[in-house]
């Protein structure tokens, strides 16, 4: 019996990709069962490929959080607890420090219910993803102030309040992992050419279906087309944990005409990415990582960063091919029918 599933992978692209991180024409791995995906991204790659800027990237933040459960006497207690945290969080710098040397406390959040105290860590963790970085640097905060406050009882070392792997809000107020906005404009001849649809009819599409289709779902701060198709495949053939798909597919894609023009963005609040740690020493997962430079060991601390971009690049190329083919009858069926079902 083997010990690994097999799951399909091929590299997609090049995509033109812009930020002040990083920049240039690169190919990207997608792992994935759904064949359509390939061609599907590989034609928003193209199109990146025939405009001025390419793919336009910022990086608006980056943290991981986790949140520790904590039992007060009573909610006056939690409240006078939490207010000699908020003068001086000092020594809960130093203890999260003292628990490795990527890690750092950048912020602290708290809610209380009841007697219990829900407070969210959000850390800096370099390179890594970060989930046990800061589950063992909350662990020690944890014990610290239970030391501190001998009011308080230990109750969950998650109290879910972080999110992890849950579809929150929480997420994307605060922030959890990298926080990407990918952007491109589009010619209006480009647009007929490679998409085979209109800037008029791409915009029109995305305000009904994204928006208010998702609306009446009932979404929770999501707004996308199929942003966990990209996700998933992506985060499989660089050893990412695949289950943070959950809230890193809570994106927004906007679109509007401009002088003629298609703008089109994608926005993923939560892509929760590492070049280091659990995953990434696997063979493939190394050689993919090494073909999209992200393991020089001069560029560490940002490797991350790069490899977060790279990646809402690549989901921003897949919801414009999907939503360029669902303008149009017939053709989202054609493509499965061609790629994935051999033209039964």
């Amino acid at each position: 019996m083997s010990d690994f599933a097999s799951v399909p992978m091929k590299f997609v692209g090049p995509i033109r990709i812009g930020s002040e991180i990083i920049s240039g024409e690169i190919e990207v791995p997608l792992a994935t069962y759904e064949t359509p995906l390939w061609p599907s991204v590989n034609r928003g790659a193209r199109v990146s490929m025939h405009t001025d800027k390419g793919i336009q990237c910022a990086l608006i933040d980056d943290r991981m959080t986790r949140s520790i459960l904590l039992e007060a006497s009573d909610a006056s207690d939690a409240v006078r607890i939490l207010q000699e945290i908020e003068k001086d969080d000092s020594d809960l710098i130093s203890v999260a420090k003292s628990t490795s040397r990527f890690v750092k406390l950048i912020d602290i959040h708290s809610q209380v219910a009841g007697n219990l105290i829900f407070l969210r860590l959000a850390f800096k963790t370099g390179d890594a993803a970060g989930h046990n970085m800061c589950t063992k640097a909350a662990e020690a905060i944890m014990n610290h102030l239970l030391e501190r406050f001998s009011s308080l009882k230990y109750e969950s070392i998650s109290g879910n309040y972080c999110s992890d792997k849950k579809a929150t809000a929480v997420n994307g107020i605060l922030g959890r992992g990298k926080y990407v906005v990918s952007e491109i404009i589009i010619s209006d001849k480009i647009c007929r050419r490679f998409l085979k649809t209109t800037p008029e009819r791409l915009v029109q599409l995305n305000v009904r279906k994204n928006l208010i289709g998702t609306l009446l779902a009932g979404g929770i701060r999501s707004a996308n087309a199929h942003a966990a198709n990209m996700l998933l495949g992506f985060y499989i053939a660089t050893g990412q944990d695949a289950a943070n798909i959950v809230e890193g597919s809570q994106a927004i894609t906007f679109a509007e005409v401009r002088n003629g023009d298609l703008y089109f963005s994608v926005t993923l609040p939560n892509l929760i990415v590492g070049t280091i740690g659990n995953g990434k020493g696997l063979d493939f997962v190394q050689e993919n990582l090494n073909k999209m430079g992200l393991i020089d060991e001069q560029e560490a601390g940002i490797n991350a960063q790069k490899l977060a971009i790279i990646c809402s690049a690549t989901v921003l190329c897949g919801e414009l091919s999907l939503l360029a083919a669902q303008t149009n009858p017939g053709e989202l069926m054609d493509a499965h029918q061609k790629f994935e079902r051999n033209s039964e």
